[in-house]
């Protein structure tokens, strides 16, 4: 009994890992829009648990999908692009970039012209699936579109694929539950929410609080209409505040959205418009509306009624703009490129929300209002802050557009560097060291301001590291990623010496090996050269199948490889050999060889070979993924995929190491 316990055990493990993954069923229809006109469509069902992502994918993020159309024979012309129904987007936090993918289904519709005969059209879908603990290698699928199976309908007869091929040259990523979206919208809310506080706390806004209040209860003939009254004014200020984000929302559009967080000009237009925020609140000059609205709004305020409430309310929202302007533009700006349509509705209501409350609560409670502050120079102060905030988030935006570009002139170290500026001059403004144009002369300190700024002062100081390499957790969604830096090797690389290379008696890096970033651990890219190198220093080889768009292998490296005991075996007592699946660079001419998984097709890029090997000798096509071998090429212990656990993957290493000493 035991011995068929320890079989099933060995079995369940060997399919846990050694398995070919196949989560895509792609079918095809066409649907005849005139005598000449054809609309192709190709559905993909997805396996629950695993994601599709989109066409629309950053550069520098996630393998998009993408399709191919072969019209070489020139009988048919390809009208406008590919297009997809809407799916998920998230803010995924590894590549710091807005990344929309499909689950269930997804549907992609072409539409073309035919000038011959045509009756069939070939082509092809590349893309790439991930679940919650592996990706797999792009997969290339062809489709057979029927013309004389078309119909008025996309619901026309469908051609099944099957075909796979696991062995394309992309990278890899990770899911993000669908669930991310909802806590995205969430995260908008609650940054509103709390960006309407601090608009309170302005010149503008906050002496209207007992005015306004004052107003509703002499004016009422009763507590209670009071009370009504200013509940009614609270709700008009949310309504002013949701109808501006959805004219945001209906003016741009869903599609318009989700290209905010990656188009050049947008995030240069947002640089430069966030700028002229943080000026306007720094004292260089103040945003203001028309007068004539002002009092156009004033005049019917006198109306009385509801109406007469509500444009009470406009007029507050006109004549505090030069105050909530700059925020109200931030936060629409920031929903916006977060690429959901409902983004700016969802961040107007959490601001308005927090502005309108105070409102209704002291017309409640007016006693309460012999508690509040009295206004004066903390006021301007407050707003000196929001812009030196202001400031700093506009360099994030310029980060993305030159990230977009790669015209690497906002490397991570000139982001952080602006940033200490930046928060270095908030924190002499803040000890008195700095005076601006609006502030009241400063007598003294007080303890407030004291602890915001000693803790400014901390923040300028934490982020001084992240000049020479430090992850900065804190901030990591803000700078440039790590590799996009100054040095060759990424933040964190050091001139290589004796302690850097395995060993600790080699001056230089080994053929075919580089310093991975920024840890400097000493990994080879080409497996027979890992392997010679191997041999030659008497240690056993630990194989990284892996991608240069593969989120989980970056969260293992960033967060597992990291820990001081893993990261000592690492460097000491290993030979990494990683194996790209992703690598686009060609093959050699000598190096090209015939596919044994794809008849007919050869391996043409790197990427491909080490996919290949991956799947051949392993039976999985998933990454990441680690082998432990020895000199024979033999594995040491069982190879293991993702694996957050730092302890796991810890003992997984020390007992393939002890395999290999015995």
């Amino acid at each position: 009994m035991k011995k068929i316990f320890l079989l099933c055990a060995f079995l369940i493990t060997i399919l846990g890992h050694a398995q070919i993954f196949n989560p895509v069923k792609w079918s095809t229809s066409v649907e005849k829009l005139s005598d000449t006109e054809y609309k192709l469509i190709s559905k993909a069902t997805i396996e629950k648990g695993w994601h599709l992502y989109s066409q629309n994918v950053p550069e520098n993020g996630p393998v998009p999908t993408s399709f191919i159309y072969d019209d070489a024979n020139g009988q048919f012309k390809i009208i406008g692009n590919t297009t997809e129904e809407k799916g998920h987007t998230i803010n995924d936090p590894v590549f710091e970039m807005e990344i929309t993918f499909f689950e269930g289904s997804a549907v992609f519709e072409q539409k073309i012209a035919v000038s011959g005969d045509e009756k069939t059209i070939n082509g092809f879908v590349e893309y790439m699936v991930c679940d919650d603990t592996r990706c797999l290698p792009p997969t290339e699928v062809d489709l057979i579109f029927n013309l004389e199976e078309s119909s008025a309908t996309a619901t026309a007869s469908t051609s099944e694929i099957t075909k796979t091929d696991n062995n394309t040259s992309e990278g890899n990523t990770a899911k993000v539950p669908a669930k991310k979206s909802e806590k995205t919208l969430w995260g908008i809310f609650f940054i509103a929410f709390f960006s309407g506080f601090a608009a309170l706390l302005t010149p503008c806004v906050f002496p209207m609080i007992p005015m306004t209040v004052s107003f509703f209860t002499k004016q009422s003939k009763n507590k209670a209409a009071g009370i009504k009254n200013a509940v009614i004014y609270g709700l008009s200020i949310i309504v002013i505040y949701v109808l501006l984000g959805i004219l945001v929302s209906l003016i741009f559009g869903a599609d318009a959205l989700n290209a905010l967080s990656t188009n050049v000009w947008f995030n240069i237009i947002f640089f430069l418009l966030l700028l002229v925020f943080a000026a306007s609140f720094l004292g260089a000059f103040e945003i203001m509306l028309p007068n004539s609205w002002a009092n156009k709004v004033d005049s019917q305020a006198d109306r009385g009624g509801l109406i007469g409430i509500f444009f009470m309310a406009l007029a507050l929202a006109i004549v505090s703009f030069s105050c909530t302007g700059p925020i109200v533009g931030t936060l629409l700006v920031q929903a916006a490129a977060g690429g959901s349509q409902i983004g700016p509705i969802v961040g107007m209501l959490g601001f308005s929300f927090a502005i309108a409350l105070p409102f209704a609560l002291f017309a409640a409670f007016p006693g309460w209002l012999n508690s509040l502050p009295k206004s004066g120079g903390w006021l301007n102060t407050v707003k000196v802050v929001l812009g030196f905030l202001e400031l700093a988030l506009a360099f994030k935006f310029l980060s993305n557009a030159d990230l977009v570009l790669q015209l690497h002139w906002l490397e991570r170290e000139v982001f952080i560097a602006i940033w200490i500026a930046v928060f270095g001059a908030l924190a002499f403004y803040l000890f008195g060291k700095i005076q601006l144009p609006h502030d009241s002369p400063i007598t003294h300190i007080s303890v407030g301001r004291l602890s915001l700024a000693l803790i400014t002062l901390s923040f300028t100081i934490y982020m001084i590291p992240g000049l020479w390499g430090a992850p900065l957790n804190l901030i990591s969604a803000f700078p440039p990623p790590q590799h996009y830096s100054e040095s060759p090797y990424g933040v964190g690389y050091t001139q290589l010496g004796s302690s850097n290379v395995p060993g600790g008696h080699h001056e230089e890096v080994p053929e075919g090996a580089h310093l991975m970033p920024p840890h400097n651990i000493l990994a080879f890219v080409d497996y027979d050269k890992g392997l010679a190198y191997a041999k030659k220093v008497g240690k056993p080889v630990m194989l990284d199948f892996t991608g240069h768009a593969c989120v989980n292998c970056r969260k293992m490296e960033q967060n597992v490889w990291v820990k001081p005991n893993i990261l000592s075996i690492l460097k000491n007592d290993v030979i990494l050999i990683s194996l790209y699946v992703d690598d686009k660079r060609k093959l050699e001419d000598d190096e090209i060889v015939d596919s044994k998984l794809k008849p007919g097709k050869q391996l043409k890029y790197i990427g491909q070979k080490w996919s290949e090997l991956q799947t051949i000798k392993y039976k999985t096509n998933s990454q990441p993924f680690y082998v432990l071998m020895g000199h024979d090429e033999e594995n040491l212990i069982e190879p293991v995929a993702y694996t957050p656990d730092a302890d796991e993957y810890y003992n997984w290493l020390k007992a393939g190491i002890s395999s290999f000493k015995k």
